[in-house]
Protein backbone atom coordinates (compact mmCIF):
# COMPACT_ATOMS: atom_id res chain seq x y z
CA UNK A 1 0.00 0.00 0.00
CA UNK A 2 1.26 3.44 -0.93
CA UNK A 3 1.23 5.68 2.15
CA UNK A 4 0.82 9.43 2.37
CA UNK A 5 3.27 11.75 4.14
CA UNK A 6 1.72 13.77 6.95
CA UNK A 7 2.75 16.13 9.72
CA UNK A 8 1.08 15.99 13.15
CA UNK A 9 1.70 18.98 15.41
CA UNK A 10 1.00 17.26 18.74
CA UNK A 11 0.56 13.89 20.36
CA UNK A 12 -3.13 12.92 20.34
CA UNK A 13 -5.03 10.15 22.14
CA UNK A 14 -5.83 6.78 20.64
CA UNK A 15 -7.27 5.68 18.32
CA UNK A 16 -5.96 8.68 16.36
CA UNK A 17 -2.29 7.60 16.12
CA UNK A 18 -3.17 4.03 15.11
CA UNK A 19 -5.43 5.24 12.29
CA UNK A 20 -2.75 7.61 10.99
CA UNK A 21 0.08 5.08 11.18
CA UNK A 22 -1.92 2.49 9.25
CA UNK A 23 -2.19 4.71 6.20
CA UNK A 24 0.52 7.35 6.53
CA UNK A 25 4.17 7.99 7.15
CA UNK A 26 3.82 10.51 9.97
CA UNK A 27 6.19 13.00 11.53
CA UNK A 28 5.15 14.16 15.00
CA UNK A 29 5.85 17.05 17.33
CA UNK A 30 6.13 15.24 20.68
CA UNK A 31 6.53 18.04 23.21
CA UNK A 32 3.67 19.32 25.33
CA UNK A 33 3.94 22.94 24.21
CA UNK A 34 2.94 23.97 20.65
CA UNK A 35 5.61 23.73 17.96
CA UNK A 36 7.17 26.98 16.74
CA UNK A 37 5.80 28.14 13.42
CA UNK A 38 9.32 27.79 12.01
CA UNK A 39 9.30 24.08 12.86
CA UNK A 40 6.01 23.57 11.02
CA UNK A 41 7.33 25.42 7.97
CA UNK A 42 10.54 23.38 7.96
CA UNK A 43 8.85 19.98 8.32
CA UNK A 44 5.76 20.45 6.15
CA UNK A 45 7.69 20.89 2.89
CA UNK A 46 7.14 17.38 1.50
CA UNK A 47 3.87 16.55 3.27
CA UNK A 48 0.53 15.62 1.73
CA UNK A 49 -1.45 16.29 4.88
CA UNK A 50 -1.37 18.22 8.15
CA UNK A 51 -3.12 17.43 11.42
CA UNK A 52 -2.95 20.52 13.61
CA UNK A 53 -4.42 22.07 16.75
CA UNK A 54 -6.13 25.40 17.31
CA UNK A 55 -2.87 26.70 18.81
CA UNK A 56 -1.14 26.36 15.41
CA UNK A 57 -1.43 29.34 13.06
CA UNK A 58 -1.81 27.89 9.58
CA UNK A 59 -1.55 30.85 7.25
CA UNK A 60 -0.31 31.68 3.76
CA UNK A 61 3.33 31.45 4.87
CA UNK A 62 2.84 27.86 6.06
CA UNK A 63 0.97 26.91 2.89
CA UNK A 64 3.69 28.48 0.72
CA UNK A 65 6.13 26.02 2.30
CA UNK A 66 3.91 23.03 1.45
CA UNK A 67 3.38 22.75 -2.32
CA UNK A 68 2.06 19.16 -1.99
CA UNK A 69 -0.40 19.87 0.83
CA UNK A 70 -3.88 18.50 0.14
CA UNK A 71 -5.63 18.50 3.51
CA UNK A 72 -5.51 20.37 6.83
CA UNK A 73 -7.31 18.42 9.54
CA UNK A 74 -7.75 20.40 12.72
CA UNK A 75 -8.25 18.67 16.06
CA UNK A 76 -10.90 21.21 17.06
CA UNK A 77 -14.35 22.54 16.22
CA UNK A 78 -13.12 26.08 15.62
CA UNK A 79 -10.95 26.85 12.62
CA UNK A 80 -10.19 30.56 13.02
CA UNK A 81 -6.48 29.61 13.29
CA UNK A 82 -6.53 28.48 9.65
CA UNK A 83 -6.69 30.78 6.64
CA UNK A 84 -9.54 28.81 5.09
CA UNK A 85 -9.95 31.19 2.14
CA UNK A 86 -6.30 30.75 1.18
CA UNK A 87 -6.53 26.99 1.61
CA UNK A 88 -9.60 26.83 -0.61
CA UNK A 89 -7.92 28.91 -3.30
CA UNK A 90 -5.08 26.38 -3.34
CA UNK A 91 -7.40 23.37 -3.46
CA UNK A 92 -6.57 22.31 0.13
CA UNK A 93 -9.34 20.54 2.04
CA UNK A 94 -9.95 21.84 5.59
CA UNK A 95 -11.69 19.56 8.08
CA UNK A 96 -12.69 19.83 11.74
CA UNK A 97 -14.32 17.88 14.59
CA UNK A 98 -17.75 19.39 15.35
CA UNK A 99 -20.55 17.75 17.29
CA UNK A 100 -18.48 15.34 19.35
CA UNK A 101 -17.60 17.85 22.08
CA UNK A 102 -21.01 19.51 22.33
CA UNK A 103 -22.21 17.81 25.51
CA UNK A 104 -18.79 17.96 27.19
CA UNK A 105 -18.48 21.73 26.71
CA UNK A 106 -22.08 22.24 27.84
CA UNK A 107 -21.24 20.34 31.04
CA UNK A 108 -18.38 22.75 31.71
CA UNK A 109 -20.63 25.75 31.09
CA UNK A 110 -22.85 24.51 33.90
CA UNK A 111 -19.89 23.73 36.13
CA UNK A 112 -18.77 27.34 35.73
CA UNK A 113 -22.28 28.73 36.25
CA UNK A 114 -22.63 26.92 39.57
CA UNK A 115 -19.05 27.58 40.65
CA UNK A 116 -19.41 31.32 40.11
CA UNK A 117 -22.95 31.67 41.43
CA UNK A 118 -22.22 29.76 44.64
CA UNK A 119 -18.60 30.94 45.02
CA UNK A 120 -17.34 27.35 45.09
CA UNK A 121 -13.70 28.07 44.19
CA UNK A 122 -13.50 31.01 46.56
CA UNK A 123 -14.96 28.90 49.36
CA UNK A 124 -12.55 26.04 48.68
CA UNK A 125 -9.59 28.44 48.91
CA UNK A 126 -10.93 29.79 52.18
CA UNK A 127 -11.13 26.34 53.75
CA UNK A 128 -7.68 25.30 52.50
CA UNK A 129 -6.06 28.48 53.82
CA UNK A 130 -7.59 28.05 57.30
CA UNK A 131 -9.71 31.13 56.73
CA UNK A 132 -12.92 29.39 57.86
CA UNK A 133 -13.20 30.62 61.44
CA UNK A 134 -16.93 30.45 62.23
CA UNK A 135 -18.93 27.26 61.68
CA UNK A 136 -22.03 28.97 60.25
CA UNK A 137 -23.28 32.51 59.89
CA UNK A 138 -26.37 33.92 58.11
CA UNK A 139 -24.30 36.35 56.03
CA UNK A 140 -21.26 34.16 55.35
CA UNK A 141 -20.15 33.48 51.71
CA UNK A 142 -23.44 34.49 50.14
CA UNK A 143 -23.83 33.72 46.46
CA UNK A 144 -26.76 33.69 44.05
CA UNK A 145 -29.47 31.14 43.26
CA UNK A 146 -29.47 29.57 39.80
CA UNK A 147 -32.81 27.75 39.98
CA UNK A 148 -35.64 29.77 38.47
CA UNK A 149 -33.43 32.51 37.04
CA UNK A 150 -33.14 33.77 33.43
CA UNK A 151 -30.39 32.31 31.27
CA UNK A 152 -29.27 34.23 28.20
CA UNK A 153 -27.49 32.25 25.49
CA UNK A 154 -25.38 34.17 22.98
CA UNK A 155 -25.06 31.86 19.98
CA UNK A 156 -27.57 29.03 19.60
CA UNK A 157 -25.46 26.46 17.80
CA UNK A 158 -24.96 22.87 18.97
CA UNK A 159 -23.34 23.88 22.26
CA UNK A 160 -25.75 26.72 22.95
CA UNK A 161 -28.69 24.37 22.45
CA UNK A 162 -27.12 21.77 24.76
CA UNK A 163 -26.68 24.44 27.44
CA UNK A 164 -30.34 25.40 27.01
CA UNK A 165 -31.49 21.79 27.42
CA UNK A 166 -29.72 21.55 30.77
CA UNK A 167 -31.46 24.71 31.94
CA UNK A 168 -34.77 22.82 32.00
CA UNK A 169 -33.61 20.99 35.11
CA UNK A 170 -33.13 24.34 36.84
CA UNK A 171 -36.61 25.60 35.84
CA UNK A 172 -35.03 28.58 34.09
CA UNK A 173 -36.43 31.00 31.59
CA UNK A 174 -34.09 30.76 28.59
CA UNK A 175 -33.65 33.60 26.12
CA UNK A 176 -31.20 33.64 23.24
CA UNK A 177 -29.56 35.72 20.53
CA UNK A 178 -28.10 34.22 17.38
CA UNK A 179 -27.30 35.44 13.88
CA UNK A 180 -30.32 33.49 12.67
CA UNK A 181 -33.46 32.71 14.62
CA UNK A 182 -34.12 29.04 15.33
CA UNK A 183 -37.92 28.54 15.35
CA UNK A 184 -37.63 24.75 15.71
CA UNK A 185 -35.47 25.06 18.83
CA UNK A 186 -37.66 27.84 20.18
CA UNK A 187 -40.61 25.45 20.01
CA UNK A 188 -38.72 22.36 21.21
CA UNK A 189 -37.00 24.00 24.19
CA UNK A 190 -39.40 26.82 24.97
CA UNK A 191 -36.84 29.51 24.12
CA UNK A 192 -37.50 33.18 23.50
CA UNK A 193 -35.50 35.27 21.03
CA UNK A 194 -34.05 38.62 22.05
CA UNK A 195 -31.86 41.20 20.37
CA UNK A 196 -28.41 41.03 21.95
CA UNK A 197 -28.64 44.25 23.96
CA UNK A 198 -32.05 43.26 25.32
CA UNK A 199 -30.75 39.82 26.27
CA UNK A 200 -27.88 41.36 28.23
CA UNK A 201 -30.26 43.63 30.11
CA UNK A 202 -32.64 40.81 31.04
CA UNK A 203 -30.46 37.77 31.77
CA UNK A 204 -29.21 36.76 35.21
CA UNK A 205 -26.62 34.48 33.60
CA UNK A 206 -25.13 34.99 30.13
CA UNK A 207 -23.40 32.11 28.34
CA UNK A 208 -21.19 32.98 25.34
CA UNK A 209 -21.32 30.22 22.71
CA UNK A 210 -20.55 31.94 19.39
CA UNK A 211 -17.68 31.20 17.04
CA UNK A 212 -14.93 33.80 16.72
CA UNK A 213 -15.27 35.76 13.49
CA UNK A 214 -14.63 39.34 12.37
CA UNK A 215 -18.20 40.11 13.43
CA UNK A 216 -17.92 38.55 16.91
CA UNK A 217 -14.49 39.94 17.88
CA UNK A 218 -15.07 41.88 21.13
CA UNK A 219 -18.80 41.34 20.67
CA UNK A 220 -19.11 41.78 24.43
CA UNK A 221 -17.44 45.14 24.98
CA UNK A 222 -17.61 47.83 27.64
CA UNK A 223 -20.89 49.26 26.38
CA UNK A 224 -22.57 45.85 26.44
CA UNK A 225 -21.14 44.86 29.82
CA UNK A 226 -22.70 48.01 31.26
CA UNK A 227 -26.09 46.79 30.06
CA UNK A 228 -25.93 43.73 32.33
CA UNK A 229 -27.43 43.52 35.81
CA UNK A 230 -25.12 44.10 38.77
CA UNK A 231 -26.15 40.62 39.97
CA UNK A 232 -25.45 39.00 36.59
CA UNK A 233 -22.83 36.37 35.74
CA UNK A 234 -20.95 36.04 32.43
CA UNK A 235 -19.69 32.64 31.21
CA UNK A 236 -17.33 32.28 28.23
CA UNK A 237 -16.35 28.87 26.87
CA UNK A 238 -16.26 29.97 23.21
CA UNK A 239 -13.19 32.05 22.31
CA UNK A 240 -11.42 34.58 24.48
CA UNK A 241 -11.50 37.39 21.93
CA UNK A 242 -15.31 37.39 21.78
CA UNK A 243 -15.10 39.33 25.06
CA UNK A 244 -13.03 42.48 25.53
CA UNK A 245 -10.89 41.35 28.49
CA UNK A 246 -9.87 44.85 29.56
CA UNK A 247 -13.50 45.88 29.73
CA UNK A 248 -14.43 42.67 31.57
CA UNK A 249 -11.71 43.20 34.15
CA UNK A 250 -13.07 46.68 34.78
CA UNK A 251 -16.62 45.31 35.02
CA UNK A 252 -15.58 42.69 37.58
CA UNK A 253 -13.35 44.98 39.63
CA UNK A 254 -15.86 47.82 39.73
CA UNK A 255 -18.77 45.38 40.26
CA UNK A 256 -20.78 46.28 37.17
CA UNK A 257 -21.56 42.55 37.19
CA UNK A 258 -21.38 39.98 39.99
CA UNK A 259 -18.93 37.50 38.48
CA UNK A 260 -17.60 35.57 35.52
CA UNK A 261 -16.49 32.06 34.60
CA UNK A 262 -13.86 31.90 31.85
CA UNK A 263 -12.40 28.88 30.08
CA UNK A 264 -10.91 30.86 27.18
CA UNK A 265 -8.74 33.95 26.93
CA UNK A 266 -7.41 36.37 24.32
CA UNK A 267 -3.91 35.05 24.97
CA UNK A 268 -3.42 31.45 26.08
CA UNK A 269 -2.02 30.54 28.49
CA UNK A 270 -2.69 33.79 30.31
CA UNK A 271 0.46 35.47 31.67
CA UNK A 272 1.23 35.19 35.41
CA UNK A 273 0.61 38.90 35.89
CA UNK A 274 -2.83 38.87 34.26
CA UNK A 275 -5.20 41.11 36.28
CA UNK A 276 -7.92 38.43 36.37
CA UNK A 277 -5.71 36.45 38.75
CA UNK A 278 -6.17 39.11 41.43
CA UNK A 279 -9.96 38.93 41.42
CA UNK A 280 -12.09 36.68 43.63
CA UNK A 281 -15.27 37.03 41.56
CA UNK A 282 -13.98 35.21 38.48
CA UNK A 283 -13.44 31.45 38.08
CA UNK A 284 -10.68 30.59 35.59
CA UNK A 285 -10.08 27.26 33.86
CA UNK A 286 -7.32 26.50 31.30
CA UNK A 287 -9.36 25.90 28.12
CA UNK A 288 -10.68 22.51 29.24
CA UNK A 289 -14.10 22.69 27.59
CA UNK A 290 -13.62 19.41 25.71
CA UNK A 291 -11.25 17.83 28.22
CA UNK A 292 -12.85 14.51 29.03
CA UNK A 293 -11.28 11.15 28.22
CA UNK A 294 -14.20 10.15 26.03
CA UNK A 295 -14.41 13.37 24.04
CA UNK A 296 -10.71 13.90 23.41
CA UNK A 297 -10.40 10.31 22.13
CA UNK A 298 -13.38 10.77 19.82
CA UNK A 299 -11.91 14.05 18.54
CA UNK A 300 -8.65 12.23 17.77
CA UNK A 301 -10.52 9.52 15.89
CA UNK A 302 -12.48 12.04 13.80
CA UNK A 303 -9.43 14.23 13.06
CA UNK A 304 -7.41 11.19 11.98
CA UNK A 305 -10.24 9.81 9.84
CA UNK A 306 -10.78 13.20 8.19
CA UNK A 307 -7.09 13.32 7.30
CA UNK A 308 -6.95 9.79 5.93
CA UNK A 309 -10.26 9.92 4.05
CA UNK A 310 -9.24 12.97 2.03
CA UNK A 311 -5.87 11.42 1.21
CA UNK A 312 -7.71 8.28 0.05
CA UNK A 313 -9.77 10.47 -2.28
CA UNK A 314 -12.90 10.01 -0.19
CA UNK A 315 -15.27 12.51 1.42
CA UNK A 316 -14.22 13.41 4.98
CA UNK A 317 -16.60 13.21 7.92
CA UNK A 318 -16.64 17.00 8.34
CA UNK A 319 -15.56 19.49 5.66
CA UNK A 320 -15.19 23.18 6.48
CA UNK A 321 -14.81 24.39 2.87
CA UNK A 322 -17.02 22.27 0.57
CA UNK A 323 -16.42 24.73 -2.29
CA UNK A 324 -12.88 23.32 -2.52
CA UNK A 325 -14.26 20.30 -4.39
CA UNK A 326 -14.89 22.52 -7.43
CA UNK A 327 -11.26 23.63 -7.43
CA UNK A 328 -9.70 20.23 -6.77
CA UNK A 329 -11.97 17.16 -6.91
CA UNK A 330 -11.25 14.39 -4.43
CA UNK A 331 -10.20 12.15 -7.29
CA UNK A 332 -7.21 14.46 -7.84
CA UNK A 333 -6.28 14.43 -4.16
CA UNK A 334 -5.93 10.67 -3.77
CA UNK A 335 -2.48 9.64 -2.48
CA UNK A 336 -3.16 6.50 -0.43
CA UNK A 337 -3.62 3.42 -2.61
Amino acid sequence: MKKAKVLVTREIPEPGPSIIKEYCEAEWWTREEPPPKEWIIEHIKDKDGLLCLLTDRIDKEVMDAAPDLKVISTYSVGYDHINVEEATRRGIYVTNTPGVLTETVADLVWALILAVARRVVEADKLVRSSGWKVGWHPCFMLGYDVYGKTLGIVGLGRIGAAVARRAKGFNMKVIYWSRRRKPDLEKELGLEYRELDDLLREADIVSINVALTKDTYHLIDERRLKLMKKTAILINTARGAVVDEKALYKALKEKWIAGAGLDVFEKEPIPPDHPFLKLDNVVLTPHIGSASHETRSKMAEIAAKNLVLVLKGEKPLYLVNPEVEKIRPLSQVKVIE
